[in-house]
């Protein structure tokens, strides 16, 4: 594991894992809760998103065009990423896909980056169910992009999640950075608190 991927895995271990009762928005209940915002829109945290997410893109060999997800959990990433990718002279674009078309203005479903024929990766956040990756994975294909690959920073290794993903995503791979357990962890090992 690369030194930043270490970096961003005590981040979200410290600021963004907390144990307790937690309603999730899947409707489920859980003895822990992962907010990724918390880490991924810390400056510092931004920085280690990005630099994890674009070595990971790049040690797949995926020569992708642009990278995107379902706002708002994608956003931070999509930003970050491409950032970084422009710093090392060889840019990832970005580009956002909103729940549903805006009803004013032009009534794009997609900001950012709108280039077809493009190779793309879809990323997210946290994966539970898969439901918002998939969602952004659908409407990236509807638009016209080859996706060549599908990334979430913590996958919460719910039952359906993971499988869900990966049929929908198919034949692209499906990759965590990090799983649930990797997070809880590193938080027990640093002394976290409950929330």
């Amino acid at each position: 594991m690369g030194t930043a991927r270490k970096q961003l895995l005590r981040m979200l271990a410290d600021k963004s894992f907390r144990l307790g009762d937690f309603k999730l928005s899947s409707g489920g209940t859980s003895d822990y809760y992962i907010d990724c915002r918390l880490t991924t829109l810390d400056a510092t945290g931004a920085l280690l998103t990005g630099q994890s997410v674009l070595e990971e893109i790049r040690s797949r060999g995926w020569q992708v065009d642009a990278i995107g997800g379902l706002t708002m959990g994608a956003d931070p990433i999509v930003v970050a990423t491409s950032v970084i990718s422009a710093q090392q002279g060889q840019p990832v674009h970005g580009f956002l896909v909103r729940k549903a078309e805006k009803t004013h203005g032009t009534g794009q479903r997609f900001e950012g980056f709108r280039e077809k024929p493009a190779r793309v990766v879809i990323v997210d956040d946290v994966c539970t169910t898969g439901a918002s990756t998939m969602q952004a994975i659908e409407a990236a294909r509807e638009f016209g992009f080859e996706i060549v690959g599908v990334l979430c920073l913590v996958e919460r290794e719910e039952a359906g999640g993971r499988p869900n993903v990966e049929k929908a995503a198919a034949p692209a791979p499906f990759i965590a950075l990090f799983t649930a357990n990797d997070v809880r962890a590193e938080h027990i090992k640093h002394g976290g608190a409950r929330a």
